[in-house]
């Protein structure tokens, strides 16, 4: 395993990788009167009696990432593609996640590029890796490790870059309330890494797409 994927391992190894116990719906359902009447309102009147429903229902949705393997997204690769070894970008993965702080969400896109070496992964393929990790309780700075990682472990390629630029709704809806402030993260690894222009390269593809 090389440097940069032991490193990655180290960071990345977090709770959410360990099983945990999963309440009933029931359970869920019960929290969720809980925390309606903690913000300050009725839980049995008629406007909320199916909230709790609702939520645990979205809550399916919302965290849907937890049910996702990445490596099995990852482990269809296509060998037969004419000797193509340059650059694989795909821009502009749109994604919605919930901060692991406050649990409120953040939303934006994902820049995904790698240079394959044993083959390649099907477009559609890096939008739903964007999605396994983004349908979770996440930080930005994790969610662009873990992508990055993932690709580094199924593809063993010559580098992989990936940049995500969101919305935080922490910073807009509470706290410091700065509508439209854009957090921007990357990470660089193999040739991306070790070269800056093909930093520079992936910059300007994806800023190219902006006009």
């Amino acid at each position: 395993m090389s440097d940069v994927v032991k490193s990655l391992s180290t960071r990345l190894t977090t709770a959410a990788d360990k099983p945990v116990s999963t309440p009933t719906r029931e359970e869920a359902e019960a929290a969720v009167r809980t925390l309606i009447r903690w913000a300050g309102d009725d839980p049995t009147r008629e406007g909320l009696l199916d909230t709790p429903k609702r939520v645990a229902k979205a809550f399916r949705e919302f965290y849907s990432g937890y049910g996702e393997d990445p490596s099995e997204i990852l482990d269809k690769i296509f060998a037969e593609v004419e000797g193509y070894d340059d650059i694989v970008l795909v821009r502009d993965i749109p994604f919605h996640s919930h901060c692991e702080h406050h649990m409120v969400p953040f939303f934006g896109v994902a820049h995904v590029a790698y240079y394959p070496t044993k083959g390649v992964v099907g477009l559609s393929k890096l939008a739903r890796l964007v999605d396994a990790y983004a349908r979770r309780l996440q930080t930005q700075e994790t969610m662009t490790s873990q992508i990055a990682k993932a690709m580094v472990n199924a593809l063993d390629p010559r580098g992989v870059a990936v940049m995500i630029e969101a919305e935080h709704m922490c910073m807009s809806m509470r706290g410091i309330q700065k509508a439209g402030a854009m957090t921007l993260t990357t990470q660089f690894t193999g040739i991306f890494k070790e070269e800056p222009a093909e930093q520079v390269r992936f910059l300007t593809l994806v800023r190219n797409s902006r006009g």
